[in-house]
């Protein structure tokens, strides 16, 4: 009789601590993994975000994500505790990593510049709201655009170490850099503004020139335009000093630019108002570089807003054009419109002449990459990757007749919310994309278009390039309403 009340009793004890355990691997679950989906989207640059609850919970329940050991983030203001919540936020730590299942891809957070806590020999405190990579052709330095610091920060490839800062600020000292007006894009509001050219820029993307020579750097808008209705402009940095050394206007709120792959043109493509501008570089020397096209896509929108109070510009711009690249054979130039009615424009440099836009893409589309005849698109807020052959966009266009011709046969692969910029392997084996949302960097595999790994970013990724070697993936991730954000990830790629 004692043996078996002995028995019970054990059993009893065994069973309530089976419980508690269970209690609270259930709050566990319910507190890192389930939590995240009640939290509301934070509207900000390129986001467009039509459903603002979705994450990438469901995701992350089927591929759990490695567990990062957090860095310490500053002190936040209520406010911004009640936007971000506890969990929107990650900073993971240098030594992260994450592999595919099978064993044939690893990647590692190998290096960071940050401008918030943690470490001291990893803070860098010109990085503020870093939103675009780009690694100079030469692999010898990288240049990170600082939106809101306002300056280009250039880095060495190799330590690490800021090497620069290179200021967007104008005054009329600066007179001697800037080319002559086009006459494309004329002043409309601040008409009576004499120093029109004296002004700080918001630095977005980037694209070299001539070998790597030159960087081109479009700018959000002049600081005194404060709802991006005028021109704004771009810089050209001489990489070899470091220095602007030419000033080009541009249309309303220009975000990408793109060099065609004969190095003979510039495009930018204008969010703030549905045009695209063209520039011929085929000279080098850069005095006679110069605007040759001016592009309206369907219809220009028209900027009436406030002087005085500002507007959220990232929502209601049309078509908010975005993503940029020339056909390989240099006729077209494509661009992707993550507003309005969506879809791909077509521009014939041949003809000179916008010929209308390709659909039956996902909505939202935001960043276009071409390699090895393929199109790829990331979905930024479904958080898809497509592609399209290069033979079907072209037989598309062969097909244009009036506004709108429909592309077939897709093939699309399921990331996570927010997939941003997109980098694809020199291979083309492995695309690696920005998942703003989820606060992840998603690695595809292209041979079957299945997402196989995925590795925690700082909150919120944004821009990335990936070394030409392939074997080093450098991300910017950008903020949001002061959460998250300023800071730069270096990863390491490993492949079998």
């Amino acid at each position: 009789m004692q043996a078996i009340k002995y028995y019970i009793s054990v059993f009893s004890v065994a069973l309530v601590a089976a419980l508690l355990l269970s209690g609270l691997g259930l709050f566990a679950y319910i507190r890192y993994m389930v939590a995240p989906a009640e939290a509301q989207e934070i509207v900000g640059i390129d986001t467009l975000a039509t459903d603002t609850t979705v994450l990438a919970t469901e995701l992350l329940k089927k591929e759990p994500a490695p567990a990062p050991a957090y860095m310490e983030e500053p002190r936040r203001t209520s406010e911004q505790d009640r936007l971000c919540g506890d969990r929107r936020v990650a900073h993971p730590s240098v030594g992260t990593t994450a592999s595919s299942a099978d064993g044939s891809l690893r990647i590692t957070l190998i290096d960071k510049r940050q401008n918030y806590g943690g470490p001291a020999d990893t803070r860098e405190q010109m990085i503020h709201s870093p939103k675009s990579a780009n690694i100079h052709p030469n692999g010898q330095k990288y240049y990170i655009n600082s939106l809101e610091g306002a300056s280009t920060v250039v880095f060495d490839f190799r330590t690490n170490k800021r090497l620069k800062v290179i200021h967007h600020e104008f005054t009329a000292a600066q007179a001697g850099l800037w080319a002559k007006p086009s006459g494309l894009w004329p002043v409309t509001h601040y008409t009576t503004r004499k120093d029109f050219n004296t002004f700080t820029g918001k630095p977005v993307e980037s694209t070299f020139s001539h070998g790597g020579r030159y960087l081109w750097i479009p700018y959000y808008r002049r600081s005194f335009d404060i709802n991006a209705q005028d021109p704004s402009a771009m810089a050209v940095i001489d990489t070899e000093t470091d220095e602007i050394i030419r000033m080009f206007e541009t249309g309303p709120l220009p975000k990408m630019v793109q060099t065609s792959p004969d190095g003979t043109r510039i495009a930018v493509a204008h969010w703030g108002n549905n045009t695209v501008g063209v520039l011929d570089i085929s000279s080098p020397k850069p005095e006679d570089w110069n605007y040759v096209g001016r592009y309206v896509v369907d219809y220009e929108l028209p900027l009436n807003y406030s002087l005085t109070t500002p507007v959220n510009r990232d929502s209601g711009s049309g078509y908010a054009l975005r993503g940029t690249v020339f056909t390989p054979d240099n006729r077209y130039l494509v661009v992707g419109c993550m507003g309005g009615e969506g879809g791909l424009v077509v521009i014939d440099m041949e003809q000179n002449r916008y010929l209308g836009r390709l659909t039956g893409m996902m909505q939202n589309t935001r960043h276009l990459v071409l390699h090895d005849r393929y199109l790829y698109l990331s979905v930024n807020t479904a958080g898809y990757v497509q592609r399209y052959t290069l033979d079907s966009i072209y037989a598309a266009i062969g097909r244009l007749s009036g506004k709108t011709a429909a592309l077939h046969g897709a093939e699309n692969c399921q990331v996570m919310p927010g997939a941003r910029t997109l980098c694809l392997s020199p291979d083309g084996r492995y695309a690696y994309v920005a998942c703003n949302t989820a606060s992840q960097i998603c690695v595809v595999d292209t041979r079957t278009m299945e997402m196989i790994a995925h590795i925690p970013a700082d909150s919120y990724p944004v821009g990335m390039d990936l070394s030409a070697c392939g074997r080093y993936l450098i991300t910017t991730s950008q903020g949001r309403n002061d959460c998250g954000g300023n800071a730069v990830d270096i990863y390491k790629v490993e492949r079998k």
